[in-house]
């Protein structure tokens, strides 16, 4: 059964799944297509062509889906996509992409906290935590389990790995490599989260082959080349060794120091 308040405004064209709930004064745009039991408490927008999947609960005040914040934009039907088990806390804000090749997407069981900005074509993953105020530009890639602090602001084109802690209020420049931890303004990288690791479940032997790999790229004194160089003459490494280097041979802005 959905569950439609009197005063929302609905499109009779939306597309709205079954055991929805559409809370006080929310407004569903056209081309807007919400899966089952999704929870809009009140106030929210969601416009454009968004497609949001299961079991999301979205606070009050969030928009969703309405144009990209950029001059380039040439009002193209571009896309938004929301995957499922997500928490979107008050006033977030999501921008669609700013062109067809490519849509904004955020992931599952994100917690999306309030104030925090994800611009057009950024590229979020799954369990990620992104507290309050965080402000993204466009392009930032996020990938699975990050957790970002509060009121840090993340420079277009940035990707931030997997399992990477980033402190609050910090200023991201350049890329975050996965498994790291880092704060400040300009950011900087201080270590492994190894917290973070044991509390995920990785084992001591596989934080330790990490660390190994951690360790050549930012305390041995080599360069990001040099490095490299001394990777591609190991074997047998583990998949959460490759992971790692695989992002820094990969990583355009460069990585944060």
């Amino acid at each position: 059964m959905i569950k439609i308040h009197p005063t929302a405004i609905v499109s009779d064209q939306a597309i709205i799944g079954e055991d929805c709930e559409i809370g006080p004064y929310s407004i569903i745009g056209d081309n807007v297509v919400l899966g089952k039991a999704n929870i809009l408490i009140s106030h929210v927008i969601i416009d454009g062509h968004t497609t949001i999947g299961e079991n999301n609960k979205i606070f009050p005040y969030a928009v969703l889906g309405t144009d990209p914040q950029d001059l380039k934009f040439k009002n193209e039907p571009t896309r938004l996509r929301i995957g499922s088990f997500n928490t979107i806390r008050e006033f977030v804000t999501i921008n669609r992409s700013n062109q067809m090749e490519e849509d904004t997407c955020v992931g599952s069981n994100n917690l999306l906290m309030e104030y925090l900005h994800i611009a057009h074509n950024c590229q979020i993953g799954n369990f990620c935590v992104i507290a309050n105020a965080v402000q993204m530009a466009g392009h930032v890639h996020i990938a699975d389990n990050a957790t970002i602090g509060g009121q840090t602001a993340i420079h277009q084109f940035v990707h931030i790995g997997t399992q990477a802690f980033v402190g609050g209020a910090s200023a991201v420049k350049k890329d975050i490599a996965p498994y790291t931890r880092g704060q400040g303004n300009p950011y900087k990288t201080v270590g492994l989260n190894s917290v973070g690791l044991m509390r995920k479940g990785f084992s001591t032997q596989v934080i330790a082959e990490i660390k190994s790999i951690y360790n050549l790229f930012y305390r041995s004194g080599l360069n990001t080349s040099q490095a490299l160089e001394q990777v591609a003459l190991m074997d047998h490494l583990s998949p959460e060794q490759q992971v790692l280097i695989d992002f820094v041979k990969n990583s355009e802005r460069g990585l944060s120091n």
